[in-house]
């Protein structure tokens, strides 16, 4: 065949090819396009995110014949996550965060423009993450083509195909899925709108329910607030108040006063512990709400004016909505109103218990019947001992301090009143001391603060309690100005600076708590442990020379001191017990100086210490040559 035939033969076949191909790509296109219409109906009537990207993912592998596709979505803070995936063999891929900087994808969502590599794991363009290239890897993929999806000039996220043999995407092919990305991206973040205006609608309709049901719930509790104003007005007892709370509550109400009688209740609520009440007394008083006791109890403050503050229980085993607490609160000045009604005679008789005390710290000119039958009047024996505290609470809660103070006094048939920053409590006692730890040792506890106490007494009679008042006072001033703050002690434990603060000046009485024992002792056993003591301290705390000033063996001495030790305790040689021994021997010694014969007169420091310190019966070592 000659050459320029051959030649002719040649171009026709190329032209023929070249056909070929040009009617196969247009086919290819006009099939992507019909596939794309077909995507784009099922998708405009998909309401669904995840229906509406399962589609999308599903015709991206059928339209381009991927082994996976998914589709990752933009996270507020850059990074992104896959959502949905398709063609995966391993449950690793969906929920992936795809962090900044890492992988094809953030090129994709940072430049807004296709990215394809044709073996992933080894292509050094971008930034490789270890989560995501072990995704691949379990997947097997190799090739990997992505598409950005964008909305109004914002990627939402991208769209990926991948193959599990190593492959080179055609112009075409990366136009086809761009195209399907491009129509699928106005159509996610309009479901994703329709969504969070969803969201919003029933966020809107829960809230209007709640409102709902709150304006419900405050109809209601309106109402049996009504009810029970009706049933006061109307001369209702507690037990019919307690009855139709009940009723609404569905529990058991337990009515109690300050000293922990019940004044009525439906059913039986266990005692609790009297200072977690009290605590629970004070915080309701704070925060003028009803307060959680333990899981299934609630307590609520009854404050009627006039008497020490009760407390209203509340039992039942399912907690409390915010209506029914206001509805136990409701129910707990009801019954203080009742209870205000049922006193008023007796307010009306006679002061309230803190200006009755106040009467009588400021020894305020009165009759004494007069004042007598005040005190018999509020509960009090005006024959019996009584101490005075000055307490001053260390944290600033004086409201609870005060509500405490007056259910103590009210347990405890006393009186409280308040002084600047201090209550003033006058309590039945037979010694001042142990009442002030008493009484600062239950307030520290249930205020969870240090609290200092001064006491003085005890009181016999009412025109005793002014000075007493006083010395409490200055023992409260002398314990902060010592740097014992938290400290309760009277006059008597301060040893002599109690002495110079008290206003009785007893020098017998410290005598007695410094040397009583050896007192009791000498008496007792016919010792010289008194004697051997000053003679000690006069040789400059020296046996050997003390030996000499009493003219026996300086063994005899060393046993003596022993024994003192004994008696005394063995701190009694440091400088601050030292200088109170010494003080009370000087006392001691000028007193039998004036008063001769004062060791044999009933009710001198020798009979009390007897009284005060029995058992040492012991017999003394005898002396040395």
């Amino acid at each position: 065949m000659p050459r320029a035939r051959l030649e002719e033969l040649k171009q026709a076949v190329s032209l023929a090819l070249d056909v070929h191909t040009s009617v196969e790509q247009r086919r290819r296109r006009e099939a992507g396009l019909m596939a794309l219409i077909d995507t784009t109906q099922q998708m405009a009537f998909r309401d669904d995110l995840n229906d509406l990207l399962n589609t999308a993912t599903s015709q991206a592998r059928r339209l381009l014949d991927f082994d996976m596709a998914w589709i990752s979505l933009s996270l507020p803070d850059g990074g992104s996550y896959v959502h949905t995936s398709k063609g995966e063999i391993t449950p690793s891929s969906v929920g992936l965060e795809l962090a900044t900087g890492f992988g094809l994808g953030e090129q994709v969502l940072r430049t807004q423009a296709p990215l394809w590599t044709s073996d992933y794991l080894t292509d050094d363009r971008f930034h490789h993450s270890p989560a995501i290239d072990e995704v691949v890897d379990s997947e097997g993929l190799h090739a990997v083509l992505a598409v950005p999806l964008t909305h109004d000039g914002t990627c939402i996220g991208a769209l990926y195909g991948a193959s599990r043999g190593r492959r080179h995407f055609s112009p075409d092919e990366v136009s086809l899925l761009r195209s399907l990305a491009a129509m699928a991206a106005p159509a996610i973040e309009e479901t994703r709108r329709l969504e969070r205006i969803q969201a919003a609608l029933a966020k809107a309709e829960n809230e209007r329910s709640h409102l709902a049901a709150r304006l419900n719930g405050l109809e209601r509790l309106t109402g049996i607030q009504t009810r029970l104003s009706g049933m006061f007005l109307a001369g209702g007892t507690l037990h019919d108040i307690l009855e139709m709370a009940d009723g609404e509550l569905r529990g058991v109400l337990v009515l109690r006063d300050a000293a922990g009688r019940t004044l009525a209740g439906t059913g039986d609520i266990p005692s609790a512990d009297p200072e977690r009440v009290v605590r629970a007394l004070a915080e309701s008083h704070a925060i003028g709400a009803p307060v959680a006791l333990t899981e299934t109890v609630w307590a609520m403050h009854v404050t009627t004016g006039v008497e020490a503050p009760g407390v209203l229980l509340f039992q039942r085993s399912t907690p409390l909505t915010e209506e029914e607490l206001r509805l136990l609160h409701a129910v707990g000045q009801t019954t203080a109103l009742v209870q205000l009604l049922a006193h008023s005679a007796g307010a009306a008789a006679g002061p309230a218990r803190d200006e009755c005390l106040d009467s009588l710290l400021a020894a305020r000119a009165q009759p004494p019947r007069r004042m007598i039958e005040r005190v018999r009047r509020l509960g009090l024996d005006p024959d019996r001992p009584h101490a005075v505290l000055v307490v001053r609470p260390e944290g600033a809660q004086q409201g609870e301090a005060a509500v405490w103070a007056s259910s103590y006094t009210y347990r405890h048939r006393g009186l409280k009143t308040a002084r600047g920053e201090c209550l003033v409590l006058l309590l039945p006692a037979e010694d001042a001391s142990d009442a002030a730890r008493a009484a600062g040792g239950e307030l520290s506890r249930v205020l969870g603060h240090p609290v200092t106490v001064g006491a003085a007494g005890v009181a016999t009679g009412l025109g005793s309690l002014a000075k007493a008042h006083q010395e409490a006072r200055r023992c409260l001033d002398a314990l902060v100005s010592l740097g014992a703050t938290g400290g309760a002690a009277s006059a008597r434990d301060l040893g002599f600076l109690g002495l110079l603060l008290s206003d009785e000046h007893d020098a017998d009485t410290f005598i007695d708590s410094v040397l009583g024992r050896m007192l009791e002792y000498d008496s007792r056993r016919s010792t010289d442990l008194v004697r051997t003591l000053e003679a000690y301290f006069t040789s400059g705390s020296s046996p050997t020379r003390a030996a000499v000033h009493l003219h026996v063996h300086a063994n005899t001495v060393a046993r003596r001191l022993e024994r003192i030790t004994e008696l005394l305790g063995p701190d009694w040689q440091k400088p601050a017990n030292a200088l109170e021994i010494q003080l009370a021997l000087r006392l001691l010694r000028t007193r039998d100086a004036v008063y001769p014969g004062t060791t044999e007169r009933d009710g001198n420091p020798v009979d009390r210490a007897r009284a005060r310190f029995p058992g040492t019966e012991r017999a003394e070592e005898s002396p040395g040559p």
